[in-house]
């Protein structure tokens, strides 16, 4: 991935830019990731979350994660783009929505998590590791 690496809502009305490599890019297959991407999965890019800068103010709703820990959702109250999803359980990192991305074609997926609640007709890609729920550390991601 090009660093620094940069995207935005559909309208324009949200933009970032990160400054450094991604931790990880996943596919989440939870349920919550299913109901808020309207897709089996929803696939992100996690960063620090100090290595993001944003320019307007996206939307925000939080749920309790299977965790137990609560998940802000973001996204562009115009325009409706899912843009980043933080956690409370690791408040250093954000997860940013690949669609979002100004070069989408550079997301290439490390790993699977959440997998128990995986659709049975998706599929897995076997070649990258596959967690039942998700990695305890974000250290894990780095496998």
């Amino acid at each position: 991935m090009n660093i620094p690496f940069s995207g935005g809502c559909a309208c324009g009305s949200i933009r970032y830019t990160c400054a450094h490599e991604p931790v990880a890019m996943i596919n989440c297959h939870c349920r919550d990731c299913q109901l808020s991407s309207g897709a089996p999965f929803a696939s992100g890019i996690v960063v620090m979350t100090a290595d993001v800068e944003i320019t307007g103010t996206p939307k925000t709703y939080s749920v309790r994660a299977g965790s137990g820990s609560l998940t802000a959702r973001s996204f562009c109250a115009d325009c409706g783009t899912p843009l980043f999803t933080r956690g409370e359980a690791n408040p250093g990192f954000m997860s940013i929505r690949f669609p979002s991305l100004d070069q989408p074609s550079e997301f290439q997926p490390m790993l699977d998590i959440w997998t128990s609640s995986a659709r049975q007709w998706v599929c897995l890609d076997q070649a990258i590791p596959q967690f039942p729920q998700s990695p305890q550390q974000p250290s894990e991601l780095e496998a």
